[in-house]
C-alpha cells in the first residue's frame, strides 16, 4: 500500500502578483523552489489563509532572488496581492519509505524571506 504524504511546505508566503491573462500556474521564487524542493512543473496545492480557497496547480520558476509568488491564469481569481498562502507539494510513499522521511518545511516571514527550515511540524496541544 502507498499513502500520499506531505513532501515539501511553504508557510505562509505572501502573494506578490496575480497574472489573470498568463498562462495558468504558480510562478515560485527559484531560491524558494530550491530551498522548498520542488521541481518546475510540479503538481502544487494552494491554501489562502485570508479566504480559505484551496486549489491545485503547477509550480514555474520565478526570478532567483525576487521573493515572487505569482499567482497566474485562473488561480489569480483565489487569492489577492498580499495574501498569506501556504504552498504544499505531496509524494506517493511506501510504509518502508514513511519509516525514514521527514518532509521539507520553510517558513516565511512577510516579505517571503525564509526565517527557519524544518523537517516536523510542532505537536498541536489541545
Amino acid at each position: 500500500m502507498q499513502r500520499i504524504m506531505l513532501r515539501g511546505k511553504l508557510h505562509q508566503a505572501r502573494v506578490t502578483h496575480a497574472e489573470l491573462n498568463y498562462e495558468g500556474s504558480c510562478a515560485i521564487d527559484q531560491d524558494l523552489l530550491d530551498a522548498v524542493n520542488i521541481r518546475e512543473y510540479e503538481q502544487i496545492d494552494i491554501y489562502n489563509i485570508e479566504n480559505g480557497e484551496r486549489f491545485h496547480t503547477y509550480a514555474i520558476s520565478g526570478e532567483r532572488g525576487s521573493k515572487m509568488i505569482s499567482l497566474n491564469g485562473a488561480a489569480a481569481r483565489k487569492a489577492a496581492v498580499g495574501d498569506r498562502i501556504i504552498i504544499c507539494a505531496y509524494a506517493p510513499m511506501s510504509e518502508q519509505q514513511i519509516e525514514s522521511y521527514d518532509p521539507n518545511l520553510v517558513y516565511l516571514d512577510a516579505d517571503n524571506n525564509i526565517v527557519r527550515t524544518s523537517k516536523n511540524i510542532p505537536l498541536q496541544l489541545a
